[in-house]
């Protein structure tokens, strides 16, 4: 009987392995009696967080000021990115619940900024801005004096879906392009660059009183240039804020990290940015969507009053 010889090439190696973080990526920890209310309130309430499906390094830091950002629709996304940590498959129905359910975890938080997200919902025939419609209505009239922002989906395919949303009352718009053009393809394979930029085009077009906003990551494999590029458009599409961040690896089945960045080059994306015309940029390897999301909502504000 023959012995089978095992390659080494053939043994099952991680496809992308994970490079070690640097110093100053470093996730915080706590057991503030914050961070497990806010666990708790989230828990009752059998919410759903971004916080926690994405794998947030930031989850502690935020959770221990009683902010979480909720994300609505179940916790299964019809689309698979290649750098997203939320899980993949058939979503299950929607939860007629949820609004009410949102807008009391808000109230029992206290929360004077809330940012609501969530899955792609490519099943559903209005992508779900009819439940994000349900939602803000319902967190609005039991939490009148909260700022609300929005982190939408695409609804590419989906027709004027998304204008539901604006018949809400809410503050901010908030849409992520995530990477360049050339990178969708293996980054956002069911998402399309410039259906996301008509998206935040659109949406100021329609209400010029909302903030719009939208978030790019690093270290997927994209220049300096490109990255130039994408500000400049989305000047075009009238955004006012952009949070610039560092892409984490989840797990080797991921797409490549390409490399870390440094702060100081965070600082100076962000110099670049500022120079493009934004009323805020937030650019820092932690940096996120909902990231001190209340203070930066703040800072719009003031922003725009110096400009008026």
């Amino acid at each position: 009987m023959k012995t089978k010889i095992r390659h080494p090439e053939k043994v099952n190696k991680p496809v992308n392995p994970i490079k070690k973080k640097p110093d100053w990526i470093r996730s915080q920890l706590s057991n503030s009696k914050e961070f497990f209310l806010t666990k708790t309130i989230v828990n009752q309430n059998n919410l759903v967080t971004v916080c926690q499906e994405a794998n947030c390094p930031n989850i502690t830091e935020c959770w221990s000021k009683r902010h979480a950002t909720f994300m609505i629709m179940g916790d299964t996304c019809t689309r698979a990115c290649a750098f997203c940590d939320v899980k993949t498959g058939k979503p299950e129905k929607l939860d007629p619940f949820e609004p009410y359910k949102i807008s009391n975890a808000v109230s029992k938080l206290d929360l004077k900024h809330v940012v609501i997200t969530s899955v792609d919902r490519d099943d559903l025939d209005d992508g779900g801005s009819t439940h994000f419609y349900e939602v803000i209505n319902a967190t609005r009239k039991k939490n009148p004096k909260t700022s609300i922002e929005v982190l939408t989906p695409d609804f590419l395919r989906k027709g004027d879906a998304y204008k539901k949303i604006l018949e809400a009352d809410l503050d901010v718009f908030n849409h992520n392009i995530e990477t360049v053009p050339r990178l969708y393809l293996k980054v956002r394979p069911g998402a399309r660059y410039f259906g996301s930029l008509e998206l935040l085009k659109n949406v100021k077009e329609i209400n010029k009183k909302v903030f719009t906003k939208s978030g790019l990551m690093v270290g997927l494999g994209e220049e300096k240039d490109e990255l130039i590029q994408v500000m400049d458009d989305l000047r075009s599409a009238d955004v006012d804020f952009i949070t610039i961040g560092q892409y984490l690896q989840p797990s080797p089945k991921h797409h490549p990290l390409s490399r870390y960045y440094h702060p100081d080059e965070f600082k100076e994306l962000e110099n670049i940015a500022k120079s493009k015309g934004f009323l805020l940029v937030s650019s820092s390897p932690l940096t996120r969507s909902s990231y001190h999301a209340d203070e930066d909502f703040a800072k719009l504000q003031q922003n725009r009053l110096k400009i008026n």
